[in-house]
């Protein structure tokens, strides 16, 4: 039985490919295995915006959100990240696994403007699974805003 991300994606009629890999502990050994650069590994951020209403932020990996930049976006003072029983509770996947498409709640969809013009992976709402897409036909499938959201990753 395929996951509800693998049913939305042939729903929406989009073209990707399946990347299967095993585990992996960073979002340097996901590009490995997956075969693209690290900004291609793109996560998919679950915030909280008031209550009950999240939304979902797809960042290049190699970059974080800008709170201050989405908190001006989106006309608000406050934001939060659930926790991992929130996060589940809103999306029906697990953190490590959580993708826009086949959601549980078809949560808005914010894309960090280096998403566009690249081929992307993301989750597939399976561990170990990812799926290999053209951002824009995402973007435009997800009806993502698409807007300047993230800073570079701090080194460390």
């Amino acid at each position: 039985m395929p996951s509800p991300a693998i049913i939305a994606l042939d729903a929406a009629g989009l073209t990707y490919r399946l990347v299967s890999h095993g585990a992996v502990d960073s979002l340097a050994e996901a590009a490995a295995v997956r075969g693209v650069t690290i900004p291609d590994v793109v996560k998919t951020i679950v915030v909280r915006q008031s209550g009950n209403h999240h939304l979902f932020v797809l960042t290049p990996g190699d970059r974080v959100i800008s709170w201050p930049k989405l908190r001006t976006l989106l006309g608000v003072h406050r934001l939060s990240m659930p926790d991992a029983v929130g996060a589940l509770a809103a999306t029906g996947y697990e953190r490590g696994t959580i993708t826009p498409f086949g959601a549980s709640t078809a949560w808005p969809v914010i894309a960090d403007e280096r998403l566009r013009g690249r081929e992307i992976t993301l989750g597939a709402g399976e561990r170990g699974l990812a799926i290999a897409v053209d951002a824009d036909a995402a973007i435009a499938a997800l009806d993502a805003t698409v807007a300047d959201v993230t800073d570079p990753q701090p080194t460390r």
